[in-house]
């Protein structure tokens, strides 16, 4: 006797076929959870130890600035900021940012006195997925720029989508569009992939290409190494030294192709070249201090030191020793909170609870 609640699409997913594919997927699954795989984070993030947290690439600044961040609230998180410069390389004058953050949605956005806008939208679907969105509005023509996210963060890997000024006008798909992959294939070791399309224009063709990457973490260090499509090859190692001091070492090389009859590399010879890039990070009581050196002969230091609860002293220095440059940065950087943010936390501090996080 026929079933006649039956769906007639069931012998789709009823059958030997499927069936053999599902139970290879549980094995697999059971597997990758028997080896007990954490998250290693996204491609992006994967040399971060060394690049955003021992480095100071991006924190060092010349001239003189001051910033004064007022918030208003931590449950939702919403502050605003003023921030001034003067005889800075690449920072405006002035700058007002707003922020507004949840734990699902972060808002953020800056405008400076020439009327640049940027603005940043995170949004939270679930724990795993997240969408971001990062927009740029310039004064001068062709400075527009909107950059859209979407990254997945598994059990033991993560995936990302990423779009860079995507566009349909011109009668086509135009812009730049990179998808990464990174999976943890034991508890130490990392390998991902990243494929990258773009095409300016419709009157021009696409291009595609192919990066590599692979990380492994011992007990307190940290290794990275990646095969970029450029024909570049960059490799750091990370490690913490005693429970305050982290030292990093970033090694790049590459190749560049020397066309004498517009042969490309196989017209030309090959150039190669490279630079090792090496710091230190220490953190203090009160203050944290970073220097790295490279070498093409260029000495950095910073240092952060915060001379009172709400108020940070930060000192930047910089040496060219080839190109007999030296650049200073002095900032001040002043944080205040709103009459009931107080209260929160002297509340907070009268009680055993702790104080909300900044």
């Amino acid at each position: 006797m026929v079933d006649e609640k039956r769906s007639p699409l069931a012998f789709l997913f009823e059958n030997p076929v499927v069936a053999a594919l599902r139970d290879t997927y549980v094995s697999f699954s059971d597997r990758r959870e028997a080896l007990g795989l954490s998250n290693p984070g996204n491609i992006e993030n994967i040399a971060r130890e060394v690049q955003k947290d021992v480095f100071l690439n991006n924190y060092t600044f010349t001239g003189l600035r001051a910033d004064l961040t007022k918030a208003f609230s931590m449950t939702p998180l919403f502050q605003v900021s003023h921030a001034f410069s003067m005889g800075s390389q690449g920072l405006p004058p002035y700058t007002f940012a707003a922020l507004y953050g949840t734990s699902k949605v972060f808002l953020q956005g800056n405008v400076d006195n020439e009327g640049s806008l940027s603005g940043r939208a995170n949004y939270r679907w679930s724990p795993a997925f997240t969408t971001k969105t990062n927009t740029q509005i310039a004064s001068g023509p062709g400075q527009a720029m909107l950059q859209i996210d979407n990254d997945y963060t598994g059990k033991d890997f993560s995936a990302s989508i990423k779009a860079l000024n995507p566009s349909i006008l011109e009668g086509g798909l135009t812009g730049i569009f990179i998808g990464s992959y990174l999976q943890s294939v034991s508890p130490s070791l990392s390998l991902g992939i990243e494929a990258l399309w773009q095409r300016q224009a419709m009157n021009s063709g696409p291009e595609t290409a192919v990066s590599y990457y692979a990380k492994y973490k011992g007990s307190d260090w940290i290794a990275t190494a990646q095969l970029q499509a450029q024909g570049a090859v960059q490799t750091t190692y990370w490690r913490r030294l005693t429970e305050k001091v982290e030292a990093g070492v970033d090694m790049n090389l590459q190749f560049a192709g020397l066309s004498r009859n517009g042969g490309g590399l196989l017209g030309g010879g090959l150039r190669r070249e490279g630079a090792t890039t090496l710091g230190a990070k220490y953190d203090f009581r009160a203050s944290t201090f970073r220097a790295q050196v490279d070498s093409s002969g260029r000495l950095s230091c910073l240092l952060e030191k915060r001379v009172a609860p709400a108020v940070t002293l930060t000192f930047a220095g910089d040496m060219d020793h080839f190109k007999q440059q030296a650049k200073i940065g002095l900032a001040v950087s002043i944080e205040a909170a709103g009459d009931d943010l107080m209260e929160q936390q002297e509340k907070a501090a009268g009680s055993s609870a702790p104080p909300p996080p900044f």
